[in-house]
């Protein structure tokens, strides 16, 4: 009986997990890829517009002043994480933090409802958004360090792959949400022809606007279940110092020499994903200037390929279990590669420098393909990362160790986006900017040959 009711209370600890992936999803799917991230390029590009600088130019300006933003919003999450994660493991209290992260999630999400179409207030915009950005990634360390605790090493695989596909499927239920009633195409209709809800007005964008508040109350109201089935174990006091965190995080970062495993995984992950978030911060606004989709076109492009995510991690998951994470992982990446590859050598004109047709669908056809399997591989891609992390560290010890993970995450998160604003500034083409992130997956994938497949932790 004993056994039954902790393995029912099990069960619900697992599925309040999996509703942070549920609750936080939308912050990346609505506000950095297809549906905020490309309206911000669109302001941006008025703005500069406004300043007498010609089209192209103004696009790659804005895509550069995005990647600026993103790699210092990347920097402060990196520097951040391994000293709050090891602050939380002295004390065992990770729901404090949490619950800290949360309220800043929700409040930089509520601030992008005053972004002004025009771009007059980019920086006010930016800092919003980067307040909001911060709370979701830092709240994800804590929540990556209860996963030790959810099962046991050939369990955890499963369960998180299963997670993304569930934060994956609310990524998609948002979307479609807003897309059918809130966000306006060119015509100031919605998806289905309708105004925008509430008496919105299209014409201020007040739909694509009101995003923002929406991811907000979306989170707010789906970490309701985590909070009440999810709580801290084993806590050990009120909190830890500064001080004491610093020295611990030196100290496990000088222990990597005699981890070799562990190391190598930190440094190919810091890189593959760092080329992954490149693909996930510039896959939309790529369609806003390259291809010139509209915000609606841009957000079924989202739906196609979140639901590809949801149902890719899961698979990916079983794939996990059945052959470990990182045969799963090496596979992902030369997917995700080969989908570089032909978006680079990909425009509204030609393909692979093969002049199109006036008119063609062909660009926007490929495109619908690349995106089904960036959001796929990129989901098993980061469920089978996180479950190899699993194997290279303690439960004791977890919180510090995703700390390191989410450093080695964002320790170089300035690379993709600052190459890409390097090489967008020099060629000023949007679609050569992306270019970098091919050869950010290729260090990536040779730096895994060193990695133990079976972790370190034993």
């Amino acid at each position: 009986m004993a056994g039954t009711f902790t393995a029912t209370n099990n069960r619900k600890r697992i599925w309040g997990w999996w509703f942070f992936d549920w609750a936080s999803q939308p912050y990346h799917t609505l506000l950095v890829t297809f549906i905020f991230g490309p309206f911000f390029a669109a302001a941006a590009t008025e703005h500069f517009l406004s300043l007498g600088l010609e089209s192209d130019i103004a696009k790659a300006r804005a895509q550069a002043v995005w990647s600026t933003s993103m790699t210092l919003t990347g920097l402060a999450i990196g520097l951040l994480g391994p000293v709050i994660g090891a602050m939380a493991d002295q004390s065992g209290r990770r729901r404090p933090w949490i619950t800290a992260f949360s309220i800043a999630y929700v409040l930089g999400a509520i601030g992008l409802w005053f972004t002004d179409p025009a771009g007059s207030n980019l920086t006010f915009v930016l800092l919003s958004f980067a307040t909001g950005f911060i709370g979701a990634e830092c709240a994800t360390i804590f929540i990556n360090a209860q996963l030790p605790k959810l099962g046991d090493q050939d369990e955890v695989g499963d369960i998180s792959g299963s997670g993304f596909a569930f934060g994956y499927l609310g990524g998609v239920l948002s979307l479609f949400i807003i897309l059918l009633f809130l966000v306006e195409q060119g015509n100031g209709k919605t998806l289905i022809g309708l105004d925008p809800a509430f008496g919105l007005n299209a014409d201020a964008k007040e739909g694509t606007r009101a995003v923002g508040p929406f991811t907000a109350l979306w989170f707010a109201v789906f970490m309701i279940p985590y909070f009440l089935w999810v709580r801290d174990r084993n806590t050990r006091g009120r909190g830890g110092d500064i001080a004491g965190a610093l020295r611990k995080v030196f100290a496990s970062i000088k222990a990597l020499r005699q981890r070799l495993s562990l190391a190598f995984f930190l440094g190919a992950s810091m890189l593959y994903r760092d080329a992954l978030n490149g693909l996930y911060m510039f896959g939309g606004v790529y369609a806003k200037l390259v291809l010139d989709w509209e915000l609606t076109q841009i957000g079924v492009f989202g739906i196609l390929g979140a639901t590809s995510a949801s149902v890719c991690s899961w698979l990916g998951g079983k794939a996990d279990r059945a052959f470990g994470p990182k045969p799963v992982i090496i596979a992902s990446i030369l997917v995700l590669m080969s989908v570089c590859f032909v978006v680079v050598n990909m425009s509204r004109d030609a393909l692979f420098g093969i002049p199109l047709a006036d008119g063609s669908g062909l660009p926007d056809q490929m495109f619908m393909i690349c995106g089904a399997l960036i959001g796929g591989f990129g989901g098993v891609l980061q469920a089978a990362s996180r479950s190899l992390m699993v194997r290279h560290t303690t439960p004791d010890t977890a919180t510090e160790a995703f700390g390191l993970y989410g450093l080695s995450g964002r320790a170089t998160a300035f690379l993709a986006p600052a190459l890409i604003g390097l090489v967008t500034t020099a060629t000023e083409n949007a679609r050569i900017g992306l270019s970098p992130v091919i050869v950010l997956f290729l260090a990536g994938l040779l730096l895994l040959k060193w990695v133990d497949s079976q972790g370190d932790r034993r």
